[in-house]
C-alpha cells in the first residue's frame, strides 16, 4: 500500500498486522471486476453477510468486532441511534387496494418523506444490479435516502462520524421497513433492504437510474440538494409504478477537474480517470488500497467529508453553476 503526500510529506496508512493477516490472496478489485469491458451482476465483497462467506468475510468480520469493541454504540445500533424499526413485517392483505401507477408512486413519495426520508425515487429493477447468489423477482425498487448532518460527517475519520453514519443507516432502516409495512397492507409484496449490511441489490446505479444524482470521484452519488452527505435504503416491490429519470446536471463535468477527495485519500485509493467495471467506464475507488484503512478508522469517509458538494448549502450553487457552464 503505497502513502500519501500531505504538505510535501509522504503519511503511510497504518495497516496492523491482525488485518493484514487476514486479507485473501484474491484482490477485491478482481472481484469487483475492475478492468472488465462486459456487462455482469456484482459478486459479493463487503458488507454482505460474514456467514455467507465471501472471500473478505474474515477482514470484515475483524473490522465489525474491532468497531464494536471501540464504538459500543455501534454494537448496540439496533437498539441505540434510534433503533432500526421492528424486524417483524405485518401480514399482507389479502384483497390488493387498486389505483394508477401514477398514484401508487405519489403515494409512495408520501409516505416515505412523512416519515424520515430526505429523498424518494422509483425505478424498475435491473438483473445487472442483482448480486450473485441471490434473486430478485420484484419489477420494481424504491430507492430511499436519508441525509446525514455534515459537521458531524466532517470529523472524519474520528468515531463521531461513524455514529452519524450508522445513524443514518438506522433511520433509513426505519423508512423502509414502514414503508414495506405500508405496501403489504395494501396487497402487495414488499422487502424492507438497509444499510449498512448489503442486501439483494446494490443501490448506488438504482439511485442513480432514479434521479438521486451522478457517481462522483469518491464512488459516491452527488446529489444537488445535499452532495454526497446522505445514505441510501431500499424498498423491493410488485406494487405497479413508474419510473423516475436519471438526472445530469454536471457533477460528472466537476469531478474530471476537481481533485480534492483524489488529494485527500490517505491510502491513495481515488483516481483522476475513470475505470472500467463490469462492462461499464465510471468512477472507481480502489478497493484494495480503500478497505484496508477503511477499516482501521471507523470507516473512515475523509473522500465525503472534503467534496465540495458536501457542504450544506454548496451544492444548489455548483449545480446551478454547471449548468450555466454547459448552456454557454
Amino acid at each position: 500500500m503505497t502513502g500519501h503526500s500531505v504538505d510535501g510529506k509522504v503519511i503511510e496508512p497504518i495497516i496492523s498486522d491482525a488485518q493484514r493477516a487476514l486479507i485473501p490472496d484474491i484482490a477485491g478489485n478482481t472481484l469487483n471486476g475492475r478492468g472488465e469491458t462486459k456487462k455482469r451482476q456484482p459478486s459479493p465483497i463487503y458488507w454482505h453477510p460474514p456467514r455467507r462467506k465471501h472471500p473478505w468475510a474474515a477482514v470484515q468480520t475483524w473490522m465489525l468486532q474491532k468497531s464494536s469493541r471501540e464504538v459500543p454504540v455501534i454494537a448496540e445500533m439496533n437498539t441505540t441511534l434510534g433503533g432500526r424499526g421492528s424486524k417483524e413485517r405485518v401480514t399482507r392483505a389479502e384483497k390488493q387496494t387498486q389505483d394508477t401507477p401514477e398514484s401508487w408512486a405519489e403515494r409512495v413519495k408520501s409516505f416515505a418523506l412523512a416519515n424520515e426520508a430526505d429523498l424518494v425515487g422509483v425505478t424498475r429493477v435491473q438483473q445487472n444490479w442483482v448480486y450473485e447468489g441471490y434473486e430478485v423477482t420484484a419489477p420494481w425498487v424504491i430507492i430511499l435516502g436519508v441525509r446525514m448532518d455534515y459537521d458531524e460527517l466532517a470529523r472524519a475519520p474520528e468515531p463521531d462520524s461513524v455514529i452519524e453514519v450508522m445513524a443514518a443507516y438506522n433511520r433509513g432502516t426505519r423508512v423502509s421497513r414502514g414503508l414495506t409495512d405500508w405496501i403489504l397492507e395494501q396487497g402487495y409484496a414488499a422487502e424492507a433492504e438497509g444499510g449498512p449490511i448489503a442486501g439483494k441489490i446494490t443501490m448506488v446505479p438504482a439511485a442513480i437510474a432514479c434521479g438521486f444524482g451522478e457517481l462522483g470521484k469518491h464512488g459516491s452519488i452527488i446529489n444537488r440538494e445535499f452532495g454526497s452527505s446522505f445514505r441510501l435504503a431500499c424498498v423491493l416491490t410488485d406494487l405497479p409504478l413508474v419510473a423516475d429519470a436519471p438526472v445530469n446536471f454536471g457533477a460528472d463535468d466537476f469531478c474530471t477537474s476537481c481533485k480534492l477527495c483524489e488529494k485527500a485519500c490517505p491510502p491513495d485509493a481515488i483516481k483522476p480517470a475513470k475505470q472500467w467495471v463490469r462492462g461499464e467506464e465510471k468512477w472507481y475507488v480502489d478497493f484494495d488500497k480503500c478497505v484496508p484503512y477503511f477499516n482501521e478508522t471507523y470507516g473512515c469517509g475523509i473522500c465525503i467529508a472534503v467534496c465540495p458538494w458536501s457542504r450544506p448549502g454548496i451544492a444548489p450553487r455548483l449545480a446551478e453553476k454547471m449548468m450555466r457552464k454547459r448552456q454557454r
